[in-house]
């Protein structure tokens, strides 16, 4: 393994995807390029993408041009689009390569990791954005945390070592928390209430900065996944969410979550990834899941009744 990250391959180039690229150009404009076929990488090949107001024209390879492996790919593409990734990235992974999914959820590492292998697979979430993105740009405030690592860390591995050393050099604010799996239920239980409940009543940071309604219902959707988790072996409690209630309270008021930004934007949005998680390990497990079945319905009917981009 090379002590040294010459290469990073950016597949999607939404929020995160965007900014992280970004960080990385400031530190080595050649480091870094985007993944893109079709119309998107036309797209972002003629527009680049605009980060806080600042252009980045970042290279951008067509799946079949990609010149070899890189040393880090990161996965920064919407549920929905992850099975054509997984394909788009085969002349990206080589012996060497670290693969990275910053994506919502929590079994894309898996799905990952079955086609090239997990060992070369690293577990992530971002926690504490409030990016919002229109078009080809994206405004934050707040970049939040990378939390990342191996299933478990009581002690770094050597490649966990290199990624941090290497983020920590990017501007990249991160963490290695000592169990990747718990962290990855965590931030998919505040998934499942925060952007469900932004996109249902179509409230930015701080309705839930302030309302108790709207608390109260990202809330019962959580709990939902508190019980779900218990029955997967994940011990996530009430502490929990007291923790997310603080990052919450620390975000820009006028941030919104990618969900609400979808549906305001008439773009798919990722329910089946959540809600529809939720209702498929709940049959598993036997858990009632009602909170989200209602939410999955309504965000469904509002995604019927807007025009929807792929």
């Amino acid at each position: 393994m090379k002590s040294i990250i010459e290469s990073v391959y950016i597949i999607g180039a939404g929020a995160l995807g965007a900014a992280y690229a970004g960080l990385l150009y400031e530190m080595d404009e050649n480091i870094v390029a985007f993944i893109a076929a079709g119309e998107r990488g036309e797209r972002l090949r003629n527009q680049g993408v605009i980060v806080n107001g600042k252009p980045y024209r970042i290279p951008v390879f067509r799946p079949g041009e990609i010149p070899g492996p890189a040393d880090l790919v990161l996965v920064a593409v919407k549920h929905h689009h992850l099975d054509q990734a997984i394909g788009e990235l085969k002349r990206a992974v080589g012996e060497g390569t670290t693969l990275i999914s910053v994506m919502n959820g929590i079994d894309s590492e898996e799905r990952i990791g079955s086609v090239y292998g997990m060992e070369k697979v690293l577990y992530a979430v971002n926690v504490g954005i409030d990016a919002l993105r229109e078009g080809n740009r994206v405004t934050y405030k707040n970049q939040g945390r990378l939390l990342f690592g191996e299933a478990r860390n009581p002690v770094w591995t050597e490649r966990v070592r290199r990624m941090k050393e290497f983020f920590d050099r990017a501007g990249i604010a991160c963490e290695v928390p000592e169990d990747m799996i718990r962290t990855l239920w965590w931030k998919f239980m505040i998934n499942v209430g925060i952007n469900q409940a932004s996109a249902v009543l179509g409230g930015s940071y701080s309705l839930f900065q302030t309302s108790r309604q709207a608390r109260d219902l990202m809330a019962s959707a959580m709990q939902e996944v508190i019980r779900l988790a218990a029955k997967a072996g994940v011990q996530l409690t009430d502490g929990d969410v007291g923790n997310w209630y603080a990052v919450l309270d620390s975000l820009n008021p006028t941030g919104k979550t990618s969900m609400l930004q979808d549906v305001e934007a008439g773009r798919k949005t990722e329910v089946e990834m959540f809600a529809g998680k939720v209702i498929e390990l709940g049959r598993r497990y036997g858990v009632p899941t009602p909170v989200n079945e209602r939410l999955f319905a309504e965000i469904r009917r509002i995604e019927s009744a807007s025009k929807r981009e792929p």
